[in-house]
């Protein structure tokens, strides 16, 4: 089988990171991949903000649970209520893709880009997972004065959060729909 296609078939979404930091050479493969990903006209109005420091990290997850707690999406709430509960399940390394939205296209470029973040770290042996929920960071007063913290660029709003790190478990493959495809010959 074309290599590619196994490393596809073999990534999870991993939710559960060993404390060790990935390789700067990793990363920077990572990020090269993000930047060759398909985008409408070649704009690239993407934004890739890398987060390794833990204690923003621990701010961001902070603020996160907060907000999850406040929000009135149930399943999200009781989720933040388990004290154990992290949202970036421990990363050491974090990837808020922003984009300008007035783009657009923006949303579906940075897509594209995280898809290619996905399997670069799968490739390399990292574990990942991406969450849209994050966008719970930037609701509140304080989310507001992380997202400048963070550098993101003026106008850029969240698109999505990957999380990175060294597998700290191993799961199987969970059942796919078959009956979500169509021919038409």
């Amino acid at each position: 089988m074309n290599e590619t296609i196994e490393v596809i078939k073999r990534r999870r979404s991993i939710r559960r990171f060993k404390p060790e930091q990935i390789r700067d050479s990793d990363l920077q493969e990572i990020l090269e991949s993000a930047l060759l990903a398909p985008n409408a006209r070649n704009q690239q109005k993407w934004h890739f903000t890398v987060i390794q420091n833990e204690e923003v990290l621990n701010k961001m997850a902070s603020i996160m649970k907060e907000n999850m707690l406040n929000s009135e999406i149930e399943f999200l709430a009781e989720r933040a209520k388990d004290p154990e509960f992290n949202p970036f399940g421990n990363a050491p390394t974090v990837v808020l893709i922003t984009a300008d939205k007035t783009t657009r296209f923006a949303e579906i470029d940075c897509a594209l880009a995280a898809e290619n973040i996905l399997i670069a770290a799968e490739s390399l042996g990292l574990g990942s997972h991406i969450m849209t929920s994050t966008e719970f960071l930037f609701t509140t007063e304080k989310g507001k004065e992380l997202k400048k913290e963070l550098g993101v660029p003026e106008g850029y709003e969240h698109v999505c959060v990957i999380a990175l790190g060294y597998k700290d478990e191993n799961l199987p493959a969970k059942p796919r729909r078959k009956d979500v495809i169509n021919y038409i010959r």
